[in-house]
């Protein structure tokens, strides 16, 4: 008995031990079970069928292998309907959030933290001006509008909470009671307005200008805001550098009240700029501030957000038929800001127009970029300055107008606020438009005198913005006129609606017709140049009138064969755009790439042009490399030098020199230019590669002088940074430089635009991918860019890219930034995202035949008998170009 007592609670110890870690194992297959299911319940129904009341007739939904969605309908409502089911299957929690940005309306989901950022939105009354929209456009945009809403909320009547995303089920911790409403037409269309604002041209040039001219004279700031070299870049109505350069545009004064009525053509005569006081510059700060607070959902603002697009004449191709090549560079998102997708009548009709595909908006019925039967189109940027500050001179609700006091317009404003009490903001508007002082309380107070110079009189100083995406437009029924038009007086009439945001259009046909034309309201000024901010206290300032589109740049089948945009100038004469314009490396490198194999005698392919989609040739790194290899250095720096001697000047993922050139580059930048207020710091973009390239040749300037670090004169400075590099190369990827990789300080982490960067961990691992190595920089082809103010991680990219074969549209290729689907999990979240880190695209098939033979999946609509659909379009009408 003795030793068998032991021996029994040894078992039974045994036996608990092991019911317990049974019971643990249970309770986690059971957690990760329903983790699990509250997962794929969001996941849509992609085969089979399923009823949809309100369709007409039967609407066909073919999905390939990445989940991407072709719609086949037998008539123009269904299509849209159809478009919007399918969007809120895949994406509607990044609708829903993007409606209550736009809207102004995000601390109703999020609480308090988000009042400010609603109070900036309501203040541009985004949402109101959506709604003048709505009510502006034609009675068949209207109709196909409401039909994407029908079918948006089609959806949304068979699921609710975690059903229609995980994300409802993260908000509903925070938020229990949230439920979304049904979707408007004018959520659609207010998206335009964040698209605008992502886009919104020199705003933060302006501001930077303005905060340079109180620490530095008027030489120094244009010194560090050079203008578009005309003699040596490209612009893209005339390809090669123009003759002659255009006339003067310089910068105008901040305070300059002159009344002089400037030719657009010519543009304003240059002033210098006068000192400005304290008060001035807290309110550029802090406006700067909360500008750059409003793209942590909305892309991050910087040179590097533009895009490349060329196309090229059947002459110069394989195929016999014209190529068209667009990569537009956003602020990276997930799911990625486009959603790829087939838009195709079963048969073209009077009561079925469209047969379309390419890259549409989640939330917006019709193809944004693409290619119909007979046309492709892309866009970039093209930049003009569409938005202008105005000092105001404030007292009261009033404010002065050419000596008198003028009632400012006052609206009241209701936020709600998920958690708390809601919060009341008033909006003041000038009759230029809103003061943006009032968006945040973190503005300092405004001084109550201006410059002397100004002969302001006394008073508190604030500041209005005057913007051309807040006076309603049409952008929102062009969309449907592009997706259908047939040739290219078609495409310019469709491109005439286009106001906001302003762009650069790229075209090709089936006949063999190649073309450029430029869309958008591009104001007219009284005086300036819209590059600093102007006195809001006299009518001889401000805005008369829009370029007519008459008079905007437009090219058709230059005798050269090809044309390319990549946010350069677009050309040295005409009204005058923008004194703001990209530098031109990314258009001289594709250029150069096409011209060498033009020159060569050789066709031009789909291939070339995807490679040229991800060249990385960096021009800063060409101007510096032949300066260092002369230089007389000791030490690390002689190291680095060494390592760049053989140095092909390519940003590739795998390089240690591209590694340690951007260590170089940014540790420079810093040295060179840490007297400058902190707002206005290098960020190491085309400016700035303009600017340092241009002091190369200025051995003395005083820029290259550090009194900290007791450097003097160019080549001291570069050795300097070159030591200070290899130290800092050394600390991130360890001692030997063979081991170093681009790639592993140049890395892109996919994250959510509402929970990726909310701090809980286990939450941004739901949501968030990467990080993923990648090559590329900021004004190279491949424009990954990068903020040299910040760091080496990647800011901007480009968001998708294609290529279309006009000469067999089912030969053409795409690729998306991340997936298909925005559920996280989901097989095409981030499928397509390692094909883009690799520079890979996919197969593109259009025509019926090849869309059906590429479907994994297919989803059969179908109507409801005795439910009718709320809408249905009136015959389709085309417009003429005015």
């Amino acid at each position: 008995m003795g030793t068998d007592a032991p021996r029994t609670r040894h078992h039974n110890w045994l036996r608990a031990l092991t019911w317990l870690l049974a019971i643990v194992l249970l309770l986690v297959v059971a957690a990760a079970g329903v983790g699990w299911w509250t997962v794929q319940r969001s996941f849509p129904t992609t085969s089979g069928r399923l009823d949809a009341p309100g369709l007409i007739a039967p609407v066909s939904v073919y999905r390939d292998d990445a989940g991407i969605p072709q719609l086949v309908a037998g008539n123009d409502h269904d299509l849209f309907y159809a478009q919007g089911f399918v969007h809120a299957q895949d994406r509607f929690w990044e609708m829903d959030f993007r409606r209550h940005v736009t809207a102004g309306r995000l601390a109703e989901l999020f609480g308090a933290s988000q009042v400010g950022t609603d109070t900036f939105i309501r203040t541009l009354d985004w949402r109101g001006i959506a709604e003048q929209e709505y009510d502006l456009i034609d009675d068949s945009a209207r109709a196909y509008y409401e039909a994407y809403a029908e079918g948006v909320n089609a959806y949304l009547a068979t699921r609710s909470g975690a059903e229609l995303s995980l994300e409802y089920a993260v908000l509903g911790l925070q938020n229990p009671g949230y439920s979304p409403e049904p979707w408007t037409p004018v959520d659609s269309i207010a998206w335009l307005k964040a698209m605008a604002w992502d886009l919104r041209s020199n705003l933060g040039d302006e501001i930077d200008r303005a905060l340079l001219s109180t620490a530095l004279p008027a030489e120094e700031v244009a010194r560090l805001h050079p203008g578009f070299d005309w003699s040596t870049a490209p612009t893209i109505i005339d390809g090669s550098p123009a003759a002659s350069a255009p006339a003067s545009t310089g910068a105008a004064t901040p305070l300059d009240s002159g009344d002089t009525v400037t030719d657009a053509a010519a543009g304003p005569a240059a002033t210098s700029a006068p000192d400005v006081d304290t008060g001035y510059v807290a309110a550029l700060a802090s406006l700067r501030t909360t500008l750059d607070g409003i793209p942590a959902l909305l892309g991050p603002e910087g040179n590097d957000i533009g895009s490349n697009s060329w196309v090229v004449s059947g002459a110069l191709t394989e195929s016999g038929l014209p190529l068209l090549a667009n990569d537009p560079h956003l602020g990276p998102a997930l799911p990625s800001i486009w959603a790829q997708m087939g838009l195709h009548c079963a048969e073209l009709t009077d009561e079925c127009t469209f047969d379309t595909a390419g890259y549409t908006f989640a939330g917006l019925p019709g193809v944004i970029i693409g290619h119909n039967q007979r046309i492709a189109w892309g866009f970039t940027n093209l930049g003009p300055d569409v938005a202008d500050l105005y000092l105001e001179h404030v007292t009261g609700d009033t404010y002065e107008l050419d000596g008198k006091q003028v009632p400012l317009e006052v609206r009241q404003e209701t936020i709600e606020v998920a958690g708390g009490a809601p919060v009341t903001v008033n909006v003041r508007s000038t009759g230029r438009g809103p003061i943006v002082t009032d968006v945040s309380s973190d503005f300092a107070a405004v001084a109550d005198s201006y410059p002397a110079a100004s002969g302001a009189p006394e008073g508190a100083s604030e500041l209005s913005l005057q913007w051309t995406a807040l006076t309603p437009g049409t952008t929102a029924q062009s969309i449907f006129a592009l997706d259908r038009a047939r040739d290219w007086d078609e495409f310019r009439a469709a491109a005439s609606q286009f106001d906001v945001p302003a762009q650069n259009l790229v075209y090709a046909d089936t006949e063999g017709n190649i073309g450029y034309q430029a869309p958008g309201a591009v104001p007219i000024r009284k005086h300036g140049d819209g590059t600093l901010p102007q006195p809001g206290w006299t009518s001889d300032v401000g805005w008369i009138g829009e370029v007519p589109f008459d008079e905007l740049p437009s090219l058709l089948n230059p005798p050269r064969g090809y044309i390319v945009t990549a946010n350069n100038a677009v050309r040295s004469g005409g009204p005058f755009l923008t004194a703001d314009w990209d530098y031109g490396y990314r258009a001289a490198a594709i250029e150069r790439l096409l011209t060498e194999r033009i020159d060569a005698g050789e066709k031009l392919t789909a291939d070339d042009f995807a490679r040229i989609q991800l060249d990385t040739s960096d021009a800063n790194a060409a101007a510096f490399l032949p300066v260092i290899a002369e230089l007389d250095l000791s030490g690390d720096a002689a190291r680095g030098a060494d390592l760049l001697a053989d140095w092909n000047g390519h940003a590739d993922a795998d390089s240690p020199e591209a590694a340690y050139f951007a260590v170089f580059w940014r540790t420079l930048l810093a040295d060179m230019f840490e007297s400058l207020p902190e707002q206005t710091r290098p960020t190491g973009g085309d400016r700035w590669f303009d600017v340092v390239g241009t002091l190369l040749a200025e051995p003395d300037a005083s820029w290259w002088t550090n009194e900290r670090l007791g450097v003097t004169g160019r080549d001291a400075m570069i050795a300097a940074a070159l030591d200070e590099a290899w130290s800092e190369a050394s600390k991130r990827m360890g001692g030997n430089a063979d081991s170093w990789r681009w790639g592993r300080m140049h890395t892109l982490t996919l994250t959510n635009q509402s929970f990726g960067t909310s701090g809980i961990a286990p939450i941004e691992w739901l949501f968030n991918r990467g990080p993923y190595e990648l090559g590329g920089g900021s004004s190279v082809v491949n424009a990954i860019g990068w903020d040299a103010s910040l760091g080496y991680g990647v800011d901007w990219v480009p968001s998708m890219r294609m290529v279309v074969d006009l000469g067999d549209f089912d030969a053409s290729t795409w690729i998306n930034l991340t997936g298909a689907s925005g559920h996280a999990f989901h097989a095409n979240y981030t499928d397509q995202a390692p094909l883009w880190q690799r520079g890979e695209t996919r197969s593109w098939p259009f025509s019926l035949e090849a869309v059906r033979g590429a479907a994994e999946d297919t989803l059969d609509l179908r109507p409801v008998p005795g439910v009718a659909p709320a809408t249905s379009p009136p015959p389709t009408e085309t417009p003429a170009v005015g």
